[in-house]
């Protein structure tokens, strides 16, 4: 690992892989030390803030450098979050021949799968979900959407994601939810959030 400080109360951590980024999340978070604000994971990093009247850099700097990863046991994963899917998108029919699977064969894998959200971005509430079939692996489109409608579902490399609302977006579109992934009203706001499992299955 590398650790960068990140102004005088956060350190961004860098990883090789998204996997160990996962892994050290789910330790960190597991075994948080006292005067830790906020863990954000990303693909290849973990941004770090502390306070500063309660610890010091240092010793945030030991409690990362001294934390093992923590690979999850099936049996001590949380109940998956369930969303519902229309499988209707746009370019269902092509990601079944990219992949090579077929419609009912790309419902079949998505449907599979236990996802875990490896990280947010792009917007609020958006999650970008590892774990799935490597057959789904299917590049973004070469021209992105101009607007792609709330609650569209797509895949994109080896993620899939949720759209929380209207926004560009170059994802594969395969479906579309009403699940609400993001609510300002709710606590917390975002349904998908780092190390929450989800399972997709067919309307």
């Amino acid at each position: 690992m590398r650790l960068l400080d990140a102004g005088d109360s956060a350190v961004l951590v860098e990883y090789d892989d998204l996997d160990a980024v996962l892994g050290h999340f789910r330790a960190l978070d597991t075994a948080r030390r006292a005067g830790v604000l906020d863990l954000v994971p990303a693909a290849r990093t973990i941004l770090v803030r502390f306070d500063r009247a309660t610890t010091d850099r240092d010793a945030v700097v030991r409690w990362l450098r001294e934390t093992e990863p923590l690979v999850a046991a099936p049996a001590e994963v949380a109940e998956p979050v369930r969303i519902g899917v229309r499988y209707d998108g746009p370019d269902l029919t092509e990601v079944g021949r990219l992949t090579g699977l077929g419609v009912d064969g790309v419902i079949a894998a998505h449907t599979g799968s236990r996802w875990t959200v490896a990280f947010s971005g792009f917007a609020p509430g958006f999650g970008y979900l590892v774990g799935g079939d490597p057959a789904l692996r299917v590049p973004r489109r070469e021209t992105p959407r101009v607007a792609v409608p709330a609650g569209s579902v797509g895949l994109a490399g080896e993620f899939t994601g949720v759209y929380p609302r209207s926004s560009p977006g170059g994802w594969q579109l395969i479906g579309s939810t009403d699940a609400r992934v993001w609510d300002s009203e709710r606590e917390p706001p975002a349904l998908l959030r780092p190390g929450v499992t989800v399972r997709f299955h067919a309307l």
